[in-house]
């Protein structure tokens, strides 16, 4: 079984300072240089190691503090991708009040690696600190799931097969120049899976002539063609999305629609999964689990502020271990605090209680964090 993750992990983005919202927007107004920008997100993510490691973390990001949204910051740096305009959220799911609607990428040509994204930010979180590193970046299938055929320009691909062949060489490419700079632990954040769990979602798809019942082992061929052949002191996990944009969620449903095909056909190391609520349903897709895999349950929630008790999270594990052994488990929050530059509804100081708490749990768990 691989190093990565750890007992206590976390998925990755932090809430953001006012220093780092208020100079972003300068920057946006064109009132401030990138490399001033640079320089105080710099500053905020050296601080903000400083804390991960003070807790007993041993798992550090960057927050993904450059960032405005978890996905579409990286997608739009490959050539052939188009970020614009907004998507529709899932009328019945829990939305914010302000009709927020994120915007959406399409692929206007050929997909090209025309520069490292990552290479640059993951050099300088190695440099400040002396614990693990991860870097988590979108899942390749957020390329294709939103629009799905329609988003994809049909004359540079009249064949879907190439398409997925393009889009997984230029993922091979970004993650080759992060292992060469020394990435050990990579993350997948993929909303699309989860999404396929959602009754509403799939009939979505379906109006869009997609198969939802194909589409997870199209995203299996697609993300395995991505990270097999790696090298084998590179772990690699996946994170499993329902939706996170202040505090509000997208989609609901259990895992058990994609399953079998999430655990057994995806060579991942390890999943990260949110159970917070019941919107996840049960652990008992857990059972599908291989026994070299690790699955890090997300039961403490980055949604709200109250703080939960270590007793019920116990409690929840033990129910867990009922479908893979408690061995092969770990714990973190459900999803990041901040997947998009807005963040959740909760403040810094319960942010890092609740931090605290997945540490302090995995110890008492386990005698390790």
């Amino acid at each position: 079984m691989k190093k990565y993750p750890f007992r206590a992990d976390h998925v990755g983005s932090l809430l953001r300072s006012q220093t780092v919202k208020h100079q972003r927007e300068l920057w946006k107004q064109g009132k401030l240089s990138a490399e001033a920008l640079r320089e105080t997100e710099n500053e905020a993510i050296a601080d903000t190691v400083k804390k991960l490691e003070s807790i007993g973390m041993q798992s550090i990001t960057d927050g993904e503090f450059r960032r405005d949204y978890f996905h579409l910051d990286f997608l739009k740096e490959l050539g052939g991708v188009t970020v614009s305009g907004g998507i529709d959220a899932n009328p019945n799911a829990r939305v914010a009040e302000d009709g927020f609607k994120p915007p959406s990428c399409s692929v206007t040509g050929k997909l090209r690696h025309i520069k490292d994204i990552q290479v640059e930010d993951f050099n300088y979180l190695k440099s400040v600190t002396s614990k693990t590193p991860k870097v988590c970046i979108p899942s390749p299938t957020m390329v294709h799931f939103r629009g799905g055929r329609q988003s994809i320009d049909i004359d540079s691909y009249p064949d879907m097969d190439e398409f997925f062949a393009d889009l997984a060489t230029v993922y091979r490419e970004e993650i080759a120049h992060l292992y060469q700079a020394g990435l050990r632990y990579l993350q997948l954040d993929d909303t699309n899976l989860a999404y396929l769990c959602d009754p509403k979602m799939r009939a979505a798809a379906k109006e869009r002539g997609e198969d939802p019942d194909e589409l997870p082992r199209t995203y299996a061929e697609l993300i395995n063609a991505v990270i097999d052949g790696r090298p084998e002191d590179l772990s690699v996990a996946i994170h499993l999305c329902r939706g996170n944009y202040r505090s509000t969620w997208f989609a609901e449903g259990g895992y058990e629609p994609v399953a079998e095909i999430l655990f057994k056909q995806i060579n991942v190391d390890a999943y990260f999964l949110e159970y917070d609520d019941e919107r996840s349903g049960d652990f008992a897709p857990l059972r599908f689990v291989p026994d070299d895999k690790r699955v890090v349950l997300g039961i403490v929630s980055s949604k709200i502020a109250e703080l939960e008790d270590m007793a019920d999270l116990q409690k929840r594990i033990d129910e867990a271990a009922r479908y893979m052994p408690l061995d092969n488990m770990c714990i973190s929050p459900q999803c990041g605090f901040s997947s998009t530059h807005h963040g959740n509804e909760l403040s810094h100081d319960e942010q890092w209680r609740k931090l605290e708490l997945v540490v302090n749990t995995a110890r008492s768990v386990w005698g390790e964090a």
